[in-house]
């Protein structure tokens, strides 16, 4: 007679018939994902894995998990590599996943697509946030392997080109799993020292696993926050990584971005003779037309100052005065003339004349006009006055003639 069993029992023999049967152990499954769910909490991921005709649950755990470079979506075809085995409590055989691949593109294909477009959503790509390059800046920031060939292309390119420019290096590791975190603390850096005008930020060619750093969030998060405009350089033309897209300017190559980074002296010695030129024909057209302008200005001064009008003035002033005098002249001749007949005739008829032919005239004391003898006497003092003078005389005797 059969015993009977608890459902435990069965479940748990059967858990052990199917992880005993090596057919389903290290087994690799192809199908497509539907009903994903990432469990967050735990970090582990559940999902159904199917074809056209049939489904399996599948069950990814944490630790194989944090070692896929993509997050699982729904509609995605991979191939799984993991073992077939039984979940007890729930009686449900399921698929437990090891390892994980996208089915007909690497893995690291699909991460980088899927991190491309998660920080393009951020807005971490937008052309209006990206910040000029300076024109001629005086501190290069180069965050690069030490010893790679990258370096010695960007110092090479720089000597030639802008020798007068310091050039600051942070030597960190490009890949491997610290290459990341390296570079990102020393873009860091970089910009909590102000140590830089622009950052070159890159390395060498290689596979996607060899610039892989370049794609991880840390350094995308990095260039983003970077007060000091980032040149990103990582590997070829054809190279592209999440760097490039987060960066101020992407450069083909690390020799590239030093070409970008700074002017060439010689064209710069070159524009400076030129703009010289200019400035010259400029100062000197200026000059002229200042020369011109002040020669102007001269005669205008000349021409209105106080002293020049002072001296018209005084030019027209003794015309007037000449007009006027020979106007009076002219008008006050008549008067002149008869002036003159009138003081010739006075002074032929003046006393004066009379005595200048040797007349004389008599005064007594009190200035009368002694006209006959008669009126003098003996004893008496008369004033006799010449042409030229006057005399005192004393009278001692006189004659009176008969008429």
């Amino acid at each position: 007679m059969s015993s009977v069993l608890t459902v435990s029992q069965i479940n748990t023999y059967l858990k052990s018939v199917l992880d005993g049967d090596d057919n389903l152990q290290h087994i690799f499954v192809c199908g497509e994902i539907s009903n994903f769910t990432n469990h967050y909490r735990t970090g582990h991921f559940y999902f159904t894995l199917k074809d056209e005709s049939a489904a399996l649950k599948a069950v990814m755990f944490r630790t194989a998990a944090q070692r896929l470079r993509f997050l699982p979506e729904n509609g995605m075809r991979v191939v799984i590599r993991g073992s077939i085995s039984l979940f007890p409590r729930d009686g449900v055989y399921q698929l437990y996943c090891e390892d994980m691949q996208p089915d007909g593109a690497g893995a690291l294909s699909v991460a980088f697509e899927q991190r491309k477009a998660k920080l393009e959503a951020m807005g971490m790509f937008d052309e209006s946030r990206k910040r000029p390059i300076p024109v001629c800046p005086m501190k290069i920031g180069v965050v690069t392997s030490p010893t790679g060939a990258a370096i010695h292309d960007i110092l090479t390119v720089l000597e030639r080109r802008f020798p007068l420019a310091q050039v600051v290096i942070c030597g960190v590791q490009v890949q491997g799993d610290s290459a990341a975190g390296q570079i990102a603390e020393a873009i860091e850096r970089f910009n909590a020292l102000d140590a830089a005008d622009v950052l070159i930020v890159g390395r060498g060619g290689g596979s996607i696993e060899d610039l892989w750093a370049f794609n991880e969030e840390i350094v995308a998060h990095a260039i983003f926050n970077s007060r000091i405009p980032v040149i990103s350089a990582v590997g070829h033309e054809t190279d592209y990584t999440i760097a490039d897209f987060v960066a101020d300017l992407r450069a083909p190559t690390p020799s590239a971005a030093a070409e970008l980074a700074v002017p060439d002296t010689r064209e710069l010695l070159f524009e400076l003779d030129a703009t010289l030129d200019n400035l010259t024909a400029l100062v000197e057209g200026k000059r002229l037309a200042l020369a011109q302008q002040t020669a102007l200005y001269d005669r205008r001064l000349r021409q209105n100052s106080p002293l020049t009008r002072l001296t018209l003035l005084d030019a027209a002033l003794e015309h007037e005065r000449e007009r006027v005098e020979r106007c009076g002249k002219a008008a006050t001749k008549p008067y002149d003339d008869a002036l003159q007949q009138f003081a010739q005739r006075l002074e032929m008829a003046s006393p004066l004349k009379t005595l200048a032919r040797g007349y004389t005239l008599c005064e007594d004391e009190t200035g009368t006009l002694i006209r006959r003898a008669a009126e003098t006497a003996a004893g008496q003092t008369l004033r006799v006055r010449f042409a030229d003078g006057t005399a005192d005389c004393a009278v001692q005797d006189v004659w009176i003639q008969d008429a």
